[in-house]
């Protein structure tokens, strides 16, 4: 078994050879993604067709972005993170259609193990992210490797998700846990000029 494979399996593995040289060169080209200006909206969607996995329409990645591999990245239609957003993708981190993402959010697929020796000796593990349709994480949220967040919830600001999290729901904390269900009087909240 590769390392890569060992990786996307969910097993120990040593990000060496293959992984250190793709990992060199996406880290490399996020460089000059984080480059490009803020007004240049077409061109950071069209550079992100050569990095992730998977890009759907009418995504906006804003600078600075980055990531570890790339192609275990794919998002879904109308995506939008914000400045900052760190995505350690040793591992699947797929996000569905209609996600919002804010500043300093990290998606943090790999670990490394609690094991001292294994850590001493360079092993990582990487477990699979998955965020459903219509979800928005708030601001400097952490998102650990192995979890699913359900469609149409909201994770609140400074959250670390080390946990599934069902759908149509507000979460918030460290661990973020469910606050409520969200319904539609979520809506009266707000003033709407109707």
């Amino acid at each position: 078994m590769t390392e890569r494979e060992k990786q996307e399996a969910g097993y120990l593995y040593l990000p060496s050879g293959d992984l250190v040289e793709h990992r060199f060169k996406i880290q490399d080209m996020m460089m000059e993604y984080n480059k490009l200006l803020p007004s240049q909206v077409k061109e950071r969607a069209d550079f992100l067709k050569n990095v992730l996995g998977k890009v759907g329409k009418n995504v906006n990645i804003l600078p600075p972005f980055k990531c570890d591999y790339g192609y275990h990245i794919e998002v879904g239609d109308n995506f939008f993170a914000n400045y900052n957003f760190i995505v350690l993708d040793g591992n699947y981190v797929r996000i569905g259609d209609n996600v919002w993402i804010a500043p300093n959010v990290g998606i943090y697929a790999a670990g490394h193990p609690l094991d001292r020796e294994e850590r001493i000796n360079g092993l990582e593990y990487a477990f699979p992210v998955t965020i459903g349709d219509n979800v928005w994480i708030g601001g400097s949220v952490s998102i650990i490797g192995g979890v699913t967040i359900g469609k149409d919830s909201i994770i609140g600001a400074g959250s670390v998700v080390i946990r599934d999290i069902p759908e149509g729901v507000l979460a918030a904390g460290n661990p973020c846990r469910v606050i409520r269900k969200l319904t539609p009087e979520d809506r009266d909240k707000y003033i709407h000029m109707d």
